[in-house]
């Protein structure tokens, strides 16, 4: 009768974060109401021209909905269609909780809410019903570290959930209910040693700001989160090593090379991949990769493969930097979506291997440790007369057509 709808957000704390601003302040939060004003907006206008074709919601009173305080709120022109034309659905925005679908966008913060934390863990279901915990870093902590380097200081306005106020919390969800038609999913996250009056000064403001609804969180051992953080660790950083500049020109083989083959575990492929890279020593004595193999038993796309791994050992056999070719295969997107290997979001197989490229660079010497990013890889060394006969990975299907990879921005796209 009233075709209620729920346009939503999610993302908003990477989006705020990106133009510099500090999630819990008034200027952050004028800066969410003026997003959320010109969503409402363009929903409103949307649905007057629905309505123009298709006719209004059932219920549709044009003064008894023109007289509710939210439709007051709208420009006056917006108003004036309304009356004039109808709307097609009474109520249009919401922000739903979108946990689960804000990892699939490559684990942006939920919602409104701020970044929870800048790695931390997450507990899921298993198929069998089992409980496990995977660590998540979040996203746009880690397009800055892809901006500006993994080992660059966060700045100031890099806040989370671990370090704002309540109030701080409040004062978002108010800043974005004013053009949300229906409740806001929102969790105001409290210290363990909240005073009573403090506690009650949460639910106050929310009322005073016009927030629909308000849900609070004080941590507490006994019942448990679906959220969690680790004590942070001190590490010693390790002194770079320079990756070197060698010729351009194709570097001779030797008869033998040494290397290594690491086996890694793809979630959607039947076997095992077996990845061997050959290392060679330079001119300027310093062992480089060489040349790259993979080898399965699963069957498909055996070309595929092959064309990767020919290009990947022809780019390494010119010598010179190589450690862009591990970059972007790490940044390569499966359309269908990736899987968790090891407490990390992998998007495809060959971001895999590009993961697994950069650890063996780092580990024989030829990339500065911190330039090496924590690999995702469920990888590791076998006596390479294990490895089975070569094959390649899945070909993707979707809706009848074949579909391939396709890379994803790179570090210096925003």
């Amino acid at each position: 009768a009233k075709r209620r709808i729920g346009l939503g957000v999610t993302g908003v704390a990477p989006a705020l974060l990106m133009v510099r601003l500090t999630y819990g302040t008034d200027e952050a939060a004028a800066q969410l109401e003026a997003w959320q004003r010109k969503i409402q907006h363009a929903a409103y206008r949307a649905s007057v021209e629905l309505a123009k074709e298709k006719g209004p919601f059932p219920l549709f009173d044009a003064e008894k909905y023109l007289a509710s305080p939210t439709i007051q709120d709208l420009d006056a022109d917006l108003q004036d269609a309304i009356r004039e034309h109808g709307i097609r659905n009474a109520l249009l925005t919401s922000i739903a909780p979108t946990g689960t679908i804000s990892l699939y966008a490559g684990n942006v913060s939920s919602g409104v809410e701020p970044v929870f934390a800048y790695a931390y863990k997450r507990k899921i279901t298993l198929d069998d019903g089992s409980k496990a915990e995977e660590e998540v870093v979040d996203y746009a902590v880690q397009m800055y570290r892809d901006m500006f380097g993994a080992d660059a200081d966060l700045p100031d306005y890099f806040v989370s959930a671990q370090t704002l106020k309540p109030l701080d919390h409040v004062r978002m969800q108010a800043a974005a209910q004013k053009w949300v038609d229906s409740s806001i999913s929102k969790t105001v996250n409290c210290p363990e040693d909240i005073s009573f009056e403090d506690f009650k000064a949460v639910y106050e403001e929310a009322f005073r700001s016009g927030c629909k609804g308000c849900t609070t969180y004080r941590p507490n051992e006994i019942t448990g989160s679906v959220l969690s953080v680790e004590p942070a660790k001190k590490e010693e950083k390790p002194a770079p090593v320079p990756a070197t500049q060698g010729s351009t020109r194709p570097m001779p083989r030797d008869p033998v090379l040494e290397g290594r083959t690491y086996k890694i575990k793809w979630p959607a492929a039947t076997h095992a991949y077996y990845l061997t890279v050959n290392d060679a020593v330079d001119e300027a004595g310093v062992r480089r990769p060489f040349e790259v193999f993979v080898n399965t038993q699963n069957t498909h796309d055996a070309d595929m493969l092959a064309a990767i791994t020919r290009m990947i050992s022809a780019v390494f056999r010119r010598g010179g930097d190589v450690g862009f070719v591990a970059e972007e295969l790490s940044q390569i997107v499966n359309p269908q979506g990736g899987h968790w290997v090891e407490g990390r979001y992998v998007p495809s197989l060959v971001a895999l291997i590009g993961a697994k490229l950069f650890e063996h660079m780092g580990a024989i010497g030829f990339l500065a440790p911190q330039a090496v990013r924590a690999a995702p890889a469920a990888a590791e060394p076998v006596p390479q007369e294990t490895i089975p006969e070569p094959a390649t990975m899945a070909l993707l299907g979707m809706g009848g057509a074949a579909l391939f990879y396709r890379r994803a921005k790179s570090k210096n796209q925003v």
